[in-house]
């Protein structure tokens, strides 16, 4: 059948079995959002207050489905405020396909209204991106950004369209869903040397992080752990693969990760690392990092191998497949002594509670308390996002959103957003700080619009906490632009907005409020009053090692 290419972008995203897609319409893919009228009963268009919005739900969406987001915009100013999201995206392996309007095909190169280049923009960003020059090419393109985004390590592609193209035609051949290309193999060192490594180890420790998740390599993870007797760690991209009171799970590692975890790695003669790239908030001194230890990488991609940390062996495969391959390998262990010099490392940061104020801890608490092991959390960035990772009860590694890699303060609403559209969930608690929530605030009329039970719980500390605790250490106390003095009323913001506001001091406040909120089924804001010296502890300085560790 002749379709325009506006059509075939629709008749691709049902191909694919996208239902929902997030964007912000404007002139150049007006011709797009014609066609989407046309195909409402099938395909549910959710516009948000901001392009920045959009794509970060379509992030989150994607994380708590395990589908591929889809982001739509238009050209200039609509493309390059999806940049950010396309970032965060890429930094953490998220599928996503970004579809971009441009001036039509005669208009480009000529400083057009709103035209601006966004496939060279977003190029270190993407796995890939496209710009469609000619009708016949839409429908291809568009596959093969489905099938890239989610083969391999996962991540973003744009696809970028002139709007001559949205209204050009040519026959279009339905075609088959996109699916992965699994690595059904793996090639670097020998697996069964690997496994001999590990099976002659007396302190071994396993450190994975977000690829484990991505592989669904969870279960095998744990039998592994079990059988080997092996305690391990995650990075901030991998909580929840592990429950938070598994005997043999250390916590997080890195800067703000337990003194058992850092400690227990430092101390360590095998560390067996999994989906994860050492980065600098892991490895803070990449030269000293597990100095003792031979060094086992396991990732799906292989320029992460060698890339921060030197390692002895490694292996370029699907966490999941490889993880098959090393299983029946591993001998049945007990390694009590090692677990009993562990639980020495094992240290508690004293925190005191029943002021005028909450503790963070109290509040993490609370939230694990009212949402139960079913809760979906999405956090923004900040020292609120590094408290969420410590205390909060973790169980599922789907249930707990973040922007790990990018830290891009901002992103937890229209996460939040998506997530919760995604899955259904009623509720998703978008767990934010003072500084991150006046950059996403705007996306409130979105969760009002759709009616969407997202409850946002505002930790504020009236100042930008984490910088504020840099400056505190680090800067001699010289607290330069970290308290920027804002007098936001969040309870008349919310109202405004219309959405439910609180404002809590106590435990006992902020309980009441969060039950009452899950009651409501809408969207909620709950403002929690902290200290400004509150701090995220412990803290290994950047650069630093175990030696180092601030704990007060």
């Amino acid at each position: 059948m002749v379709l325009n290419g506006s059509q075939i972008l629709a008749n691709v995203l049902l191909e694919n079995e996208v239902d929902t897609i997030f964007g912000y319409p404007g002139g150049a893919v007006l011709n797009i959002y014609d066609a989407l009228y046309e195909y409402s009963d099938k395909i549910t268009h959710i516009m948000t207050a901001h392009e920045q919005g959009a794509s970060h739900a379509a992030d989150g969406y994607a994380r708590a489905t395990g589908k591929t987001g889809v982001v739509l915009a238009t050209s200039g100013p609509g493309a390059t405020n999806l940049v950010t999201g396309i970032a965060t995206a890429y930094m953490d392996s998220v599928p996503m396909v970004a579809i971009t309007g441009n001036v039509p095909n005669s208009l480009i190169g000529r400083d057009s209204f709103q035209e601006v280049y966004i496939a060279g923009i977003t190029m270190p960003i993407t796995k890939h991106n496209f710009v469609v020059r000619n009708i016949k090419d839409l429908a291809p393109i568009l596959r093969k950004a489905f099938k890239i985004a989610i083969s391999g390590r996962p991540g973003p592609v744009l696809v970028d369209i002139p709007k001559d193209i949205t209204a050009a035609t040519t026959e279009y051949e339905p075609a088959p869903k996109q699916e992965a290309d699994k690595l059904l193999s793996c090639y670097g060192d020998n697996i069964s040397d690997i496994a001999e490594e590990i099976n002659n180890a007396k302190k071994p420790v396993i450190l994975f992080g977000g690829g484990v998740k991505n592989s669904n390599a969870g279960v095998i993870l744990k039998r592994i752990i079990g059988k080997a007797n092996i305690p391990a760690t995650h990075t901030l991209m991998g909580a929840g693969v592990l429950r938070y009171d598994m005997p043999e799970n250390l916590g997080m590692i890195g800067m703000h990760g337990s003194v058992a975890a850092n400690k227990a790695v430092n101390n360590a003669d095998v560390v067996i690392t999994i989906g994860s790239r050492f980065s600098d908030r892991v490895a803070l001194a990449p030269g000293k990092f597990a100095k003792k230890a031979t060094m086992i990488h396991i990732d799906i991609d292989q320029s992460e191998i060698d890339k921060n940390v030197k390692t002895d062996y490694h292996v370029i495969g699907d966490a999941e497949y490889v993880l098959g391959e090393l299983e029946p390998l591993l001998k049945e262990a007990k390694r009590d002594d090692w677990f009993a010099e562990i639980n020495t490392l094992r240290r508690d940061i004293p925190y005191s509670t029943g002021g005028e104020m909450m503790h963070p801890k109290e509040i993490m608490d609370i939230i694990s308390e009212v949402a139960g092991e079913d809760g979906l959390f999405v956090t923004d960035v900040g020292q609120h996002q590094m408290w969420a990772a410590q205390y909060l009860h973790h169980v599922k590694a789907e249930n707990f959103l973040t922007s790990g890699g990018l830290g891009t303060m901002g992103y937890g609403y229209g996460a939040a957003i998506g997530a919760q559209i995604g899955t259904g969930r009623k509720p998703v608690f978008h767990i934010t700080g003072d500084g991150s929530f006046h950059m996403n605030m705007n996306e409130a009329c979105t969760a009002v619009t759709y009616n969407l039970p997202v409850i946002s719980i505002c930790i504020n500390n009236e100042v930008l906490g984490m910088v504020r605790q840099w400056q505190t250490s680090f800067y001699g106390k010289r607290y330069s632009s970290t308290d920027p003095g804002r007098k936001t009323d969040y309870v008349k913001v919310a109202e405004g907005f219309g959405a439910k506001g609180y404002s809590c001091k106590t435990a006992d406040e902020f309980r009441k409020a969060l039950k009452e909120a899950v009651e409501y089924g809408g969207p909620v804001w709950i403002e929690c009053r902290i200290g400004k010296d509150e701090k995220v502890l412990p803290m290994i300085p950047g650069g630093g090692t175990v030696d180092d560790i601030i704990y007060e």
